[in-house]
């Protein structure tokens, strides 16, 4: 069975938080995932837009308010089997921190400010690459 839904994708954000060309990343501290890295994210809430559980998922995982702007990259996680172990529908945002020092917390086993090359050198989730490529392309880092 899929998590969370027999049979329906489950809506996920992803929020790509950069500073001085470098990358917010979280280690992820529970499955899928578990010890790979990716930007602040998870599920959208029943009720909640993207961009509120954008917002709120950089605060539950780092403790840092930040403003989400555009979209950056919109895709697919689906899991090994069948039915696959888990299929979200993922829409990643760019933003900018406004107050706060992250902190890993929630789910988040560790936290890091990385440059393009840095990140790249992580165990990243399968879905990671493209968004690092498309902030490249779009001169973000």
């Amino acid at each position: 069975m899929i998590r969370g839904s027999a049979d329906r994708p489950i809506p996920g954000v992803g929020v790509a938080v950069v500073d001085d060309r470098r990358i917010l990343l979280v280690q992820r501290g529970r499955e899928p995932g578990k010890g790979l890295w990716a930007v602040p994210g998870g599920k959208v809430d029943v009720g909640e837009t993207l961009v509120d559980a954008a917002r709120r998922e950089v605060m539950e995982e780092t403790g840092m308010e930040v403003e989400v702007g555009d979209v950056l990259w919109a895709g697919e996680s689906i899991g090994p089997g069948d039915p696959p172990g888990w299929h979200y529908v993922l829409v990643d945002f760019f933003a900018t921190r406004l107050a706060g020092e992250p902190v890993a917390a929630d789910d988040a086993a560790a936290l890091g400010w990385f440059t393009l090359d840095e990140a790249l050198q992580l165990p990243l989730t399968p879905t990671m690459p493209a968004l690092l490529h498309t902030l490249q392309e779009t001169g973000h880092l």
